[in-house]
């Protein structure tokens, strides 16, 4: 046990030598690093609480998943009744149902058959491949009603929320921010916090925005004025303008292309007018539905609408077959790149209304740091006063163990680039006096063994060789609570946890090795009597 091989005391002294190297960045400023390589600017990135910053609580608007859904199967059902030659009245949206009237008895069960085909079966281990996202029922005169199962829509908001999560992740790191903290939180909200960024009412501007990007035919057979004095016709609807000075448009409700399949979206000018525009362009099998929608419909106005917005409807003049378009629309300079933000970004599933806001400032988490700061240095302190006035020169090995276990901390936790929260630091200080507590276990076990004879290396090699299982199933009992809180946790806790985990295992490293090869080397080099314990 007291008997080291080359290759391990170099493999402990090089995993200490890096921890300390990886961990020096965070002493010095992002300036002071400046001209260094890459892998030597790597620092903790701090969290909300330590350096201000913006905090949202987002929640979807789930209504507007169920009416898509609903709008969606009202088309279907009016596209399968049409195609099979079916005759229908008062086909409608009522209480989150849709319903359809089948004109001839003799149809019925036809429509029925064919209706039932568009439920769609959901993937589900625990529930099997019976259960499909629609539910058809039968009521009185040849009426049939489509609902939309629970789980269907249980499925279709987990989904909603998990995209909106990365649309917004795209679209905040458009702003150059780092290490913002996007994470679920119940059925339907988000939480939202990015560090450094201290404009909420832009945040929620940019986060807020649906940004769902169509694309639709102008509906001619009418005035715009005219439908909304009387009815707009079958299968479309007025769209107000993006410019309140433009007029309304009368548009075919019908989605002809999206934003789902944009690659790119960039700012720019017109060289003809030198207005200021946003230039597009679609991939491969979306160019390829734009220049078959541009060849079918020369002549005809195209709208391009941003959240039920018009932002524009030019006309088709000639097939557009690259790919690619522009949009103009009075945009400033700043206006026209925040559209590219939210167009490169994709659409949101559905809008979310901002329920709580909060902003840290600066001053704020500089006392936090300060504050965290005292706390870590009152722990070391207290620590080595405490080990060096107990075990003496053992006490030393401990302390310098327990630095190393620091730099291990502070070097995962940068590589990692793991965001340090208050909570974070709570854990770094929790650790220093936990890390001790292996040591702790040693030198008491090694006192145990010599007082009851044995001598000093004997009494060495089994102080160690026994405090081994009780120290690995100490920290093996706390990892797993760490593990837990990481698990079930959300936001600062879970810094806790990751830091409280990192720290324990890294606790063990310092003890069962680094602690044990300067015991090993200060008795190969001093040859000692007597164990200053």
């Amino acid at each position: 046990m007291l008997y080291f091989a080359r290759w391990k005391t170099i493999l402990i002294a090089s995993i200490s030598a890096l921890a300390v190297l990886f961990s020096m960045p965070n002493l010095f400023s992002e300036s002071q690093l400046q001209g260094l390589p890459s892998w030597m600017q790597m620092r903790m990135p701090l969290g909300l609480d330590l350096q201000g910053g913006s905090h949202l609580l987002l929640q979807m608007n789930t209504n507007e998943l169920v009416e898509d859904w609903l709008e969606s199967t009202a088309d279907d059902v009016r596209n399968t009744l049409r195609t099979e030659r079916i005759g229908y009245t008062g086909l409608r949206q009522v209480s989150g149902a849709v319903r359809v009237t089948i004109r001839k008895p003799e149809d019925y069960e036809k429509a029925f058959e064919k209706l039932s085909a568009l439920a769609q079966p959901i993937s589900n281990n625990l529930l099997g491949t019976g259960t499909k996202d629609l539910e058809l029922e039968r009521a009185d005169g040849n009426v049939i009603i489509l609902k939309q199962s629970e789980y269907a829509l249980t499925e279709r908001i987990s989904t909603a929320i998990s995209s909106a999560i990365e649309t917004i992740r795209r679209r905040v790191d458009e702003l150059g921010t780092t290490e913002p903290t996007i994470q679920r939180q119940g059925e339907d909200r988000i939480v939202l916090q990015v560090p450094g960024f201290r404009d909420p009412q832009k945040l929620k501007e940019l986060v807020g925005q649906t940004a769902k990007l169509t694309f639709h035919l102008v509906d001619h057979s009418m005035s715009a004025s005219e439908a909304e004095a009387t009815r707009p016709p079958a299968g479309s609807a007025v769209f107000q303008p993006l410019d309140l000075t433009d007029p309304p448009e009368l548009l075919r409700k019908r989605v002809l292309l999206s934003g789902e399949d944009l690659v790119e979206a960039q700012p720019g000018f017109d060289q003809r007018t030198n207005e200021v525009i946003v230039s597009f362009r679609f991939n491969s099998s979306g160019a390829q539905r734009f220049a078959k929608i541009t060849r079918d419909n020369v002549n005809r106005r195209f709208a391009i609408v941003l959240d039920d917005k018009v932002i524009t409807a030019p006309n088709i003049n000639e097939p557009i077959l690259g790919g690619s378009g522009q949009i103009s629309g009075n945009f400033t300079i700043e206006s026209a790149n925040e559209l590219a933000i939210l167009m490169r970004s994709g659409a949101l599933p559905a809008s979310l209304k901002v329920i709580e806001e909060r902003s840290v400032g600066a001053s704020l988490g500089a006392d936090s740091i300060a504050a965290g700061e005292i706390a870590s240095i009152i722990a070391f302190t207290g620590v080595l006063v405490f080990m060096i006035a107990s075990y003496g020169l053992f006490g030393i090995f401990a302390v310098i163990g327990l630095i190393v276990n620091i730099a291990i901390i502070t070097a995962a936790l940068s590589l990692m680039q793991a965001t340090l929260t208050l909570p974070g630091i709570a854990g770094i200080a929790l650790t220093m006096g936990v890390a001790v507590d292996s040591s702790v276990l040693i030198f008491e076990r090694i006192r145990e063994e010599i007082r009851s004879g044995k001598s000093m290396i004997n009494g060495i090699e089994a102080g160690f060789s026994r405090a081994y299982s009780t120290i690995i199933d100490a920290n093996l009992t706390g990892l797993l609570a760490g593990i837990i809180l990481f698990w079930l946790g959300v936001g600062p806790v879970r810094g806790f946890a990751v830091t409280m985990c990192i720290g324990i295992l890294a606790s063990m490293f310092t003890a069962i090795t680094l602690t044990r090869l300067l015991i090993v080397e200060w008795l190969r080099i001093m040859r000692p009597q007597t164990v200053p314990i």
